[in-house]
């Protein structure tokens, strides 16, 4: 919630997400009326749907021992996780010297 790389209503969506995985969101008023600060209502009851969503596909993968993914899937990109940071460095590089002077404003409709 600290992470300067986060705005206000992306934090807002954790929070929620947090306290609806917790089961606790029912009982804070506080948090509710935060997420209603960032989101409308139509948004609040998309976000919890997700939220709990992913929170049963979860429980309901891990009760049963199915992996998320096949064995062959994860073989695959097993090892490919280094980077070379020359590479990364000429990416970000290539992003910045490409960044727009401004962006439209968000759709709150």
């Amino acid at each position: 919630m600290e992470s300067p790389l986060l705005s206000d209503r992306e934090k807002a969506a954790v929070l929620w997400a947090e306290h609806v995985t917790k089961n606790t969101a029912r009982s804070r008023d506080d948090v509710f009326e935060t997420v209603r600060e960032s989101f409308s209502e139509s948004e609040v009851v998309e976000l919890t749907m997700i939220t709990a969503y992913f929170n049963m596909n979860n429980r309901f993968m891990d009760s049963l021992k199915i992996p998320l993914e096949h064995q062959d899937s994860v073989n695959k990109i097993k090892g490919t996780g280094s980077l070379d940071p020359e590479k990364v460095r000429q990416y970000l590089q290539t992003i910045l010297d490409n960044w727009p002077e401004s962006f439209p404003p968000p759709n709150l409709d």
